[in-house]
């Protein structure tokens, strides 16, 4: 038989999140939460922490491509030992290739330790 559920556990609720490490991280997952729970309940526009969400949107770590795109020339057979080695597709060894100025060794150090 299943074991009666504490009282504060609803049917269909999602499990609460993680905690996040830093107070940043916290006041930034409430602002991103208030602005669901805007969403949600479809009532219009809420007041929302302007300085919280300004703090969690300078946090997200979004590059803009193009303005990092450089122009370095890579070699089909560094491209290739990418692909192989590495198991990436063209465009992803290219990248990782031309974001490293076409320095092989730096290109799979940084992939292997996760600084690509």
């Amino acid at each position: 038989m299943a074991e009666p559920q504490p009282s504060e556990v609803q049917e269909g609720a999602a499990d609460p999140h993680a905690p996040t490490a830093t107070a940043d991280d916290r006041k930034a997952a409430a602002a991103l939460s208030s602005l669901d729970a805007q969403d949600d309940n479809g009532a219009g526009k809420k007041e929302v922490d302007g300085k919280a969400l300004d703090r969690a949107m300078q946090n997200l770590n979004v590059k803009d491509t193009k303005a990092e795109a450089k122009n370095v020339k890579v070699e089909p057979a560094q491209v290739n030992l990418l692909i192989k080695e590495l198991d990436l597709s063209k465009q992803q060894a290219t990248d990782l290739l031309k974001s490293h100025d076409g320095d092989t060794v730096k290109a799979m150090t940084a992939f292997v330790t996760g600084k690509a």
